[in-house]
């Protein structure tokens, strides 16, 4: 069955279920629109009740601080978790040991999507201290994805039974997604068909703000440059020798000159990842890891040609060889105003995060080590909800953007002016700031998604923005191609 025809027989089921709850009052188990007060304040008591898991659950998993499709214990919590709260859960979707699928169907209605991350960056490891005590560490959750993980296993649960107690129809899914950070992980999802009659998915991001706003992303593709030259002694026999490490270093230095010569907001990554082991040895094998981006997928692609040919070049001269191999690729973020204003509407119903004093004191100390001082108030506000400002990053929740309606929120997890990627942020992460944005993000979800289970003309109106908004004739052509999951890109 296409895309096209499983997403028009879904619709189908979304407008007969709408037929049949015309006739329903208020508060009883299907009511098109805005959640009843019954209702929200349920799903509320639902989340609250489980505030002790969700600490706990997102604690553990910055404990672990597992690396992209390494997150065997984050991955295998959050399942068990769902297992427990009677999802059905498959593991190892889209050939990727630590994903997962988790199920719960109640008859025949919308399906909805939540997803969830759990994988760390590497060099971030760090303690709970306000300061920087090492660099260059294992791993850390500098980018939240332990809070991001529990809060939509968390909303889920308490979706579910919401649906359960009043005979909600429909199907919700929560999404394992590990390895966001560079291994692309969605979109082997995404390429695979598993998003094909999802009506709609949901998610969220720790930051410095509570918003709804829908931004832009960078499309992305990264990947490995191998040299391969010839071993020698430096000083005895340098004439016999060919160093990779000059091949990389030609390299880059091209691809710095080049920087002049691409489209506006380009951005080019690199770092070497394995430059030699002996200054007295010619290194006979040196590897440089590369990101391309921008909002554009096309210049993504063109731009990474050139690289290529950099690289080609610089064997040439150098007298080695380089292979290259494609890591990761995503889209840019095809954002939906419609349920913009949907999750909006749940997060202000909600409100802001207050902190304690010991909380306020965490983050002026964090503060101390910023570059910026912002407000640290600003937590306690509610941002206005626009479309179109640049993310600045990338990530492959656009992917799935491109297949299904997809709407996403940010909460206050991380200190305002905190960078993203920082120990700084895996300081709050691990901290009862980073919970109580974990929290506002877990209700605001888990009323977001109850909300469009019972809105089918919402749903109806997102997916006709949606399908204008990626324009006719579109089809997925993952940029990463038909490479295998990059299990081990994090070796």
């Amino acid at each position: 069955m296409s895309h096209a025809t499983r997403r028009q027989t879904s619709l189908k089921a979304i407008a007969v279920a709408a037929f049949g709850m015309a006739s329903i009052a208020l508060g009883t188990s299907a009511v098109a629109g805005p959640l009843s007060p019954e209702a929200h304040a349920s799903i509320l008591a639902s989340v609250e009740g489980n505030t002790a898991a969700i600490d706990e659950t997102a604690l553990q998993i910055w404990q672990f601080a597992e690396l992209g499709y390494q997150e065997h214990q984050s991955s295998a919590l959050l399942a068990q978790r769902l297992r427990d709260a009677g999802f059905a859960v498959e593991t190892g979707i889209a050939n990727e040991p630590t994903s997962f699928l988790a199920t719960f169907k109640n008859g025949e209605g919308p399906v909805i999507a939540v997803l969830a991350e759990y994988d760390a960056l590497p060099g971030l490891s760090q303690t709970h201290n306000p300061v920087q005590e090492s660099a260059g560490g294992n791993a850390g959750h500098g980018c939240g994805h332990n809070l991001f993980g529990t809060a939509s296993v968390y909303s889920a649960i308490a979706v579910k039974e919401w649906m359960v107690a009043n005979n909600i129809k429909g199907e919700l899914r929560v999404y394992g997604t590990p390895a966001e950070e560079g291994g692309s992980g969605k979109v082997y999802m995404v390429r695979d068909g598993l998003f094909d009659d999802v009506d709609v998915s949901v998610h969220w991001h720790p930051g410095n703000v509570n918003s709804a706003s829908q931004g832009n992303s960078m499309a992305n593709v990264s990947g490995k440059f191998r040299f391969y030259g010839t071993a020698a002694h430096a000083a005895a026999a340098p004439d016999k020798g060919r160093s990779a490490l000059d091949g990389i270093e030609a390299m880059n230095a091209m691809v710095n000159l080049m920087r002049e010569h691409v489209p506006d907001r380009t951005r080019i990554h690199y770092a070497i990842t394995d430059g030699g082991k002996a200054p007295n040895v010619v290194p006979a094998y040196a590897e440089a890891y590369y990101y391309v981006r921008h909002n554009n997928p096309e210049i993504v692609r063109d731009v990474l040609e050139r690289v290529k040919k950099a690289a080609e070049g610089a064997a040439i001269g150098t007298g080695t060889r380089v292979e290259f191999e494609a890591i990761g690729g995503v889209y840019s973020m095809l954002h939906n105003e419609t349920l913009m204003h949907v999750m909006d509407r749940n997060l202000r119903s909600v409100g802001g995060i207050e902190w304690t004093a010991e909380e306020t004191a965490l983050a002026r100390e964090i503060q101390k080590t910023l570059t910026t001082q912002e407000d640290l108030t600003s937590v306690s506000r509610i941002q206005e909800a626009s479309t179109g400002g640049d993310f600045g990053g990338s990530t492959d929740v656009s992917d799935v953007s491109w297949v299904t309606p997809t709407v996403g929120l940010s909460t206050a997890t991380f200190v305002p002016g905190s960078a993203g990627h920082s120990w700084q942020n895996v300081v709050a992460a691990g901290s009862t700031i980073g919970l109580k944005g974990a929290r506002l993000a877990t209700k605001t979800l888990a009323l977001t998604t109850a909300e469009l289970f019972q809105s089918p003309d919402v749903i109806a109106e997102a997916t006709a923005e949606f399908e204008r908004r990626r324009g006719p004739n579109f089809e997925y052509r993952a940029l990463l191609g038909d490479r295998a999951p990059a299990l081990n890109y994090r070796d």
